[in-house]
């Protein structure tokens, strides 16, 4: 397969592939119990590429859900498709699905996952120590994408939580130019980036979750000293749904899958060359 898939391409290659891969288990972890879900251990982690997700507090002052929507189905199926449309090497489970792990900052196994992915980080809260971790961890090369928070309100609390992490006076949160190398990293993304609707409003015919206040997309950036991205912010989209309900509709499938998938896989090929 061609390193560069024009929109059609994309769309004929994933569809071709969803027809032998349509069916996703739902592993013995997929319980609603948080305090029971399996964290990721040291022998989880072989060289091949591992989906971390982050479970975080959930923030008092927040807006949304919490660290949980969209998983797992939105990290398996991102996983299966990073494996199908290019040549990484996933890593999978016992049971045969691409393995998909818990951690929270404060475990050591954060530092064994090169891209980490927050989701509804309108919620989110960190306390000082994780602050501290999540720092070190990107300053040590990670990348974190955050996922799925909408409109002004949602935005002021990542904010407030992220420069916990990089004040505002040292690193600066800056809009992601379409020029940027991210968005030709595999497909070349020429229209922008979508507004991914949860499938219930798509099947409403509304995209933007907030009315108004969130009609536009922003993907912004926090970079290190090298120019390389750290912190990818998807705001006012939720590209985990996307990945999550591929299965559930075709029409959302062509309309909001295809675009997802061509950002997620040109987001993780970033992240894992860079």
């Amino acid at each position: 397969m061609s390193r560069w898939l024009t929109r059609p391409r994309l769309i004929a290659a994933i569809v071709a592939l969803a027809a032998v891969a349509v069916a996703v288990r739902v592993e013995a972890q997929f319980f609603r119990n948080f305090r029971s879900v399996r964290l990721a251990r040291p022998a989880d982690f072989d060289g091949t590429f591992q989906f971390c997700r982050i479970m975080f507090t959930d923030n008092p002052a927040g807006d949304g859900g919490d660290w949980s929507v969209d998983w797992p189905r939105a990290d398996i199926n991102l996983s299966i498709r990073l494996s199908e449309l290019t040549k990484t090497t996933v890593g999978r489970a016992p049971t045969g699905d691409p393995s998909h792990l818990l951690m929270r900052l404060s475990d050591d196994t954060l530092f064994q996952c090169p891209f980490i992915m927050m989701t509804e980080v309108g919620s989110l809260y960190m306390n000082a120590e994780e602050a501290a971790r999540l720092r070190t961890y990107l300053l040590k090369g990670g990348f974190l994408w955050a996922d799925d928070f909408w409109g002004s309100y949602a935005w002021e609390v990542f904010e407030e939580e992220i420069t916990k992490v990089f004040p505002a006076a040292e690193r600066k949160i800056v809009d992601l130019p379409l020029t940027h190398p991210l968005f030709k990293s595999q497909f070349e993304m020429k229209d922008g980036v979508p507004q991914i609707s949860a499938i219930g409003n798509w099947a409403r015919c509304v995209l933007s979750e907030r009315g108004e206040d969130s009609k536009d997309v922003h993907v912004r950036a926090i970079f290190d000293d090298h120019d390389r991205i750290m912190v990818l912010i998807t705001h006012s989209t939720d590209f985990g749904d996307s990945y999550e309900r591929e299965g559930d509709n075709p029409d959302y499938f062509y309309q909001m899958s295809v675009p997802g998938y061509a950002f997620g896989i040109n987001t993780l090929l970033y992240a894992m060359t860079h």
